[in-house]
């Protein structure tokens, strides 16, 4: 929790993103990782990558974006995402692979999914084995019918309870999607994944996060999420504070991305 904690401001002035962005350069140096900025019309990406052994076997990228929406600590939103990278970038720093991890941290994400814009615009998106965006892992709700769903969703048994964590993917790469529910145990968070067709044309509810950008240049990639407005009800509130956050699920929930991200870089 340390992390979000850390972060648990409003991040949506250049100053406060300025001083995200130093406390994410820091976490990432001290962890052995040189970050680089990658600025684009309306913000700052900060990307860092540790080698694979297989050059040809490609990127797993791996990512959150840091900014909020006014008035917001973000905490869930985007706080936990963040951390989570970060813990992971730690854990994953001296570890061998097959794959290259990339971690980008991503800018502007509330007004229009700018920073995923950008990045998956660039030659390097294109080598991408895949993408894991991650955006909000940190509220559970476990009376029935706590649990919402936007429109469109396939027509499957949905849980009514929120103590599940959703892993959302494009049809055309259902092996992501599977790799999710082989990184799931007994002793973590279910795992209820949601493939969506079309790219999420039917679906626009879905396609309000980083992958979506993705998705859009044929990119395989999951958004991986507590599910948002649909659960949390401090969605882009002044309450989005740590306190509010179910730290054994958020915990659990980073568990199960480190075990997908570990399987997917070999």
């Amino acid at each position: 929790m340390e992390h979000v904690e850390a972060l648990a401001y409003e991040r949506y002035r250049n100053v406060d993103r300025d001083r995200a962005r130093e406390y994410i350069i820091q976490s990432l140096e001290e962890a052995g990782y040189s970050p680089q900025l990658q600025p684009f019309d309306g913000g700052i990406n900060i990307a860092a990558e540790r080698r694979g052994t297989d050059a040809a076997a490609g990127t797993i990228l791996l990512g959150a974006h840091y900014d909020t929406v006014p008035d917001s600590p973000g905490a869930d939103d985007n706080a936990t995402g963040v951390a989570a990278v970060l813990e992971i970038a730690r854990l994953l720093a001296n570890v061998e692979t097959s794959r290259t991890l990339e971690l980008v941290f991503f800018d502007s994400e509330e007004v229009g999914l700018l920073g995923s814009l950008a990045y998956a615009s660039t030659a390097d998106a294109q080598t991408l084995h895949g993408a894991i965006v991650l955006d909000m892992l940190g509220v559970a709700c476990r009376t029935p019918g706590c649990q919402q769903y936007p429109q469109g969703l396939p027509a499957v048994a949905l849980p009514e309870t929120g103590d599940f964590l959703a892993v959302v993917g494009n049809t055309e790469r259902l092996d992501l999607l599977k790799t999710f529910s082989t990184a799931q145990n007994p002793e973590l968070p279910p795992v209820v994944t949601l493939p969506i067709p079309l790219r999420g044309l039917l679906t626009p509810d879905v396609l309000r996060s980083d992958h979506a950008p993705f998705w859009l240049q044929g990119i395989g990639a999951v958004m991986v999420t507590d599910t948002a407005n649909f659960r949390n009800p401090y969605y882009h509130q002044p309450t989005d504070l740590p306190e509010t956050l179910d730290r054994d699920f958020f915990f659990g929930s980073a568990q199960i991305v480190l075990n997908a991200t570990v399987i997917l870089l070999n």
